[in-house]
């Protein structure tokens, strides 16, 4: 007769995978930020990607972290640096578009040689050809 999996094993299976999960995904995300700040154009794009991906990408890994440290001391303060972090990120980057605003950034638009998924449309002059 085959003897069933202790509840405990079990539990410690899950909890394991679960903290797999979490920093895969807070790395994924990490890297998908980096990624953006370096490739998009802008200061205003990038202060975007920067805080929402890496927000995101933190806000996964601390949760990991705090699922490693199970209910002890360490894993309320990774809760707590949490949310300082899912309230300053964001707070950050408005703040650096705000002030690239007031001081007379102009955004890149898509016009003026960024990548845009249309095709380029010849103007047409008077009936000639160039």
């Amino acid at each position: 007769m085959i003897e069933p999996i202790p509840l405990q094993a079990t539990l410690e299976t899950v909890r394991f995978w679960a903290i797999v999960v979490l920093l895969g995904l807070g790395v994924l995300f990490t890297f998908v930020s980096a990624i953006g700040v370096i490739r998009l154009p802008d200061v205003y794009s990038r202060a975007h990607t920067a805080s929402q991906t890496d927000t995101l990408g933190a806000g996964f890994a601390l949760a990991g972290v705090a699922v490693a440290f199970g209910w002890r001391h360490a894993a309320v303060y990774t809760i707590l640096l949490l949310f300082f972090v899912f309230i300053t990120n964001p707070t950050a980057a408005h703040a650096i578009t705000r002030s690239a605003a007031e001081t007379g950034v102009e955004p890149v638009l898509a016009e003026e040689g960024g990548d845009t998924d249309e095709p380029e449309v010849a103007a047409e002059t008077d009936g000639e050809s160039r």
